[in-house]
Parts: structure tokens; sequence; C-alpha cells
């Protein structure tokens, strides 16, 4: 199968949208990340602070109305909506009604990480489709959980999905053996079945289109397998879909820099015993190390 390697050469020749000197945070891309719950308010913070550190301008976070003081604390640069939760630790689908006045007014959103409750995500991702069809629009986590229903589930308009093997298996009701054996055909299939363009995360990441088109990247290193990675990967992905860049190209940059900056505090600490919320401090310098 034909494919891409994601390489600096190649991020060089596709460079980022930039904003214009005398922009304003609005200019650099609105964000909003619905995230989080009681049990995991970290989640929200990571993705957060990476979506900044990847250069958006401005920052709207929607978590738990439980933890939305403290994660308001955590993340000064970020307004911050609580939302009403059920008992097991979700949001009520009537969230929409609080997230509603953002329709149209943000160019990326992340919705996903640290969420629990399956059923109560899976309906209110439901109503947040329609709602922000006109954004950037990135699934985690619990959020993908929605495609496993309906049977026959499509996209109206490509999202980006970013499961690693173990929830790919799971959306598509495969063994994770599975997956591994031919994570090309696993990743382009789900792009085709679904709609969505597909990053299937692991040490060999693939991301698939629609379409068939397939990128691939190997780097990093067993550091970044550490509790709250992902979220960091999700928040960079989204901080760059927020500054203009599509989908396929914020993915692609994202998944570069997330491994990139694992080499940079491999080099500090060892491969062990980083932390996640230490990747995203890395991506700046090598956002500027890309551009040169």
């Amino acid at each position: 199968m034909d494919t891409t390697d994601i390489t600096p050469t190649l991020l060089r020749s596709w460079p980022l949208p930039m904003p214009q000197p005398d922009g304003d945070k609005e200019v650099r891309g609105h964000l909003l990340i619905v995230a989080g719950s009681a049990e995991m308010p970290g989640a929200i913070v990571l993705a957060a602070t990476a979506a900044l550190r990847a250069g958006a301008g401005k920052l709207t976070l929607a978590t738990g109305a439980s933890v939305a003081a403290q994660v308001a604390i955590a993340m000064p640069e970020a307004r911050v909506i609580g939302l009403d939760e059920t008992a097991q630790g979700g949001f009520r689908h009537e969230a929409q009604h609080q997230l509603a006045p953002l329709a149209g007014k943000v160019d990326a959103v992340l919705v996903g990480p640290g969420m629990c409750d399956t059923a109560a995500s899976c309906e209110l991702m439901r109503h947040l489709l329609p709602l922000f069809a006109n954004s950037r629009l990135i699934l985690d986590a619990c959020a993908m959980q929605v495609v496993r229903k309906p049977a026959h589930f499509r996209f109206d308009q490509p999202v980006l999905l970013t499961p690693h093997a173990g929830e790919l298996a799971q959306l598509m009701g495969l063994s994770k053996d599975a997956v591994l054996a031919d994570p090309h055909a696993c990743a382009t299939d789900a792009a085709r079945r679904w709609n969505a363009i597909v990053a299937l995360k692991g040490a060999l990441t693939v991301i698939a289109m629609p379409d068939g088109t397939t990128w691939t990247h190997a780097g990093g290193n067993i550091g970044l397998a550490i509790s709250g990675s992902g979220d960091t990967l999700a928040g960079i992905i989204t901080g760059l879909a927020a500054r203009g860049a599509p989908l396929e190209q914020a993915c692609a940059w994202g998944i570069a820099l997330h491994a990139l900056a694992g080499e940079q505090l491999a080099l500090r600490f060892g491969i062990l015993g980083y932390l996640a919320r230490e990747i995203p401090a890395e991506i700046p310098a090598l956002l500027r190390n890309l551009a040169a």
C-alpha cells in the first residue's frame, strides 16, 4: 500500500498557517475543548496546555461543574464552562445548550479526553456534531464511541479520530492483535467506513483519509507511553487546527511534534520517567526549528 512518511523534510514542505504579525488572539484561532471529569480533571488541563503551546490564541474549556473551578485555577488563560453531570460522572446531553452560543465562533473543537459515562458521552456527541459542523472537529477517547451506534454510522463531513490499537479494535469489533497485525488496512477501512480521518496511534502511527490516502510516522520512544500522553497529543493537534491547519495537516504535524518532544525529554531525563505535563513546553521550540 502506497503511503507517505512524515519526516522533517515533508513538514517543511507543508508549512503551517501563520498569523500576520499584527494579528490578535482571534486571528490565531479560537478552540473549544470538551473534556475531563471528576475522576480525571487533569486530562483537560493537559490538552489545553498543549493546544496553547501549539500556537492557538483563544481557549474555552467545558468540563464537569464539580471540577470547573479547579480547572479554571489550573488554566488561568481559559474561559471555563461548568457542565451538568450525570450520576456516572459524564455530561448530560442538555449541555449542548450551554455550548450552542459557541457554534460558528470556534475554529476547532476537541471532545473526549478524560470523559466518563460512555452512554452519556455518545448522546452528547450526537448533539454536538451538527452544532459544530463548521469547526474542525477532533474526537478522542470516550467521544469516539459515537461511531459504534448505529452499526453503519458515517460522519456527514470528515472529523479526526485518534484511537490507539486497543480503542480501534473495540470500535471496529476486532481483536487488538488483528489491528496490530495490519494497522494500515485497519486504519484505511475505518476511515472509509466512518467517513473520518483516522490516526491510529502507536510506535508506528498511521493516518488514513476516507479517500485511501495515508501517512505513516515512526519515532518517539517508549517514554511517551504514559498516562496523559494521548491528551497532550490531542491538544497539540487541536491547537494547530485552530490556527487554520486542515485536519490531516494538523494531525501529521501533531504526531511528529509529540514524538520529537519525547525525544528531547529523553535526552534530559532518560527514556523512562518524564511526565506528560512536560511535553507541551517542548512544542514552541520544535515548531521554530521545523519552520527554519
